[in-house]
């Protein structure tokens, strides 16, 4: 079943041709609005905090803190260009970095195996998932959000509400704690992740197909699409990038606990929803999701700055995403209004 709909607003060459300058800036500053917002917030806090804010030190701290929720919102965006949601990305790292560790402390398995089996795990789980939302026709929000609970209670259990610790191999944390051209390895997993990604969407047949079942899956299938096969490929996808999250998380924080995991959800949701809203409004979209975590991880580093106390994140975060929502519904409206005025003209 679909939970939301995946159409893009992007304007068109043929929408661009008949209008005059000031109608292109009109319907581009939409569609890169928040790109836009995101330029403008850093140069504002570079200036207000020229001592503080455009350091090294300040980049590699957003960069550290920002890409376990970026790698997550990518994994989130994955059924969402399916036209599906997944929420075991939230629930689902709360187990993925417990197991990580303690698969080694233990159980004494060296860490490559350990995290082997936290990634066949996490691909077993988007299976499960694809299988509820595609066979048993569950609604992907109650379907994720009832796996998600489960490896929750999983977590909780595995724990007994206490703390995993113990030594772990230098290998594992260098998974996390390399720094490379002077910027956290995480960063680069991101970028990485995020060109591999780009690429399958916008140039690969799968890309297109996930598209159009995200924006009419009957249609789809009517034009020999097996949309069966690949929204439950794209939870898997989702479901293997988000147990690789958990395994940064557990290398980057070296401990194991219940209570850490949830609180990256929403950001991670906010980030993949926000992507939907920049670049190709109305489509969830790599750059765009990219885009959104950077314009959270900048706004909450300015303010927090400036003294912010300790709402700001969830403050700012609701309030981006309102800000992004009008300006995806200002696009749509404005094209619209250009196709309606198009074919009169003529």
């Amino acid at each position: 079943m679909q939970s939301i709909e995946s159409t893009a607003l992007e304007p068109t060459k043929s929408e661009m041709a008949g209008l005059s300058t000031g109608q292109k800036i009109g319907r581009l500053i939409p569609v890169y609005g928040l790109v836009i917002l995101t330029v403008g917030l850093i140069m504002i806090f570079s200036i207000l905090l020229p001592d503080t804010f455009p350091t090294v030190l300040n980049v590699r701290s957003i960069v550290s803190d920002k890409a376990i929720i970026a790698l997550l919102s990518l994994a989130a965006m994955i059924p969402m260009a399916s036209g599906r949601i997944d929420l075991t990305v939230g629930y689902g790292i709360v187990l993925w970095h417990i197991l990580a560790i303690s698969l080694q402390t233990a159980y004494g398995l060296p860490w490559p195996v350990a995290v082997l089996i936290v990634l066949a795990l996490g691909v077993l789980t988007g299976f499960i998932n694809g299988l509820l939302v595609e066979v048993a026709k569950i609604d992907s929000f109650i379907a994720t959000l009832g796996t998600g609970t489960v490896l929750y209670a999983l977590a909780l259990w595995h724990t007994g509400g206490r703390q995993v610790v113990g030594v772990l191999p230098d290998g594992f944390y260098a998974l996390n704690g390399t720094m490379l051209f002077g910027l956290p390895i995480t960063g680069f997993y991101v970028l990485l992740i995020a060109i591999c990604m780009w690429i399958v969407l916008e140039y690969l047949p799968i890309g297109r197909y996930l598209y159009a079942i995200g924006a009419n899956p009957k249609a789809a299938a009517l034009n020999g699409i097996p949309v069966r096969k690949f929204v439950i490929g794209a939870f898997v996808t989702s479901g293997l990038l988000a147990a690789l999250t958990g395994v940064l998380l557990a290398s980057k924080l070296r401990i194991g606990q219940a209570s850490v995991g949830l609180e990256y959800l929403l950001p991670a949701l906010v980030g993949a929803f926000l992507g939907s809203t920049t670049i190709k409004p109305g489509r969830v979209n790599v750059w765009g999701t990219l885009i959104g975590v950077i314009i959270l991880a900048v706004g909450i580093s300015g303010i927090q700055q400036f003294g912010g106390s300790f709402f700001v994140e969830p403050l700012f975060n609701g309030v981006t995403l309102l800000i992004a929502i009008g300006i995806a519904g200002y696009a749509q409206r404005k094209r619209g209004a250009v196709r309606r005025i198009t074919p009169a003209s003529k």
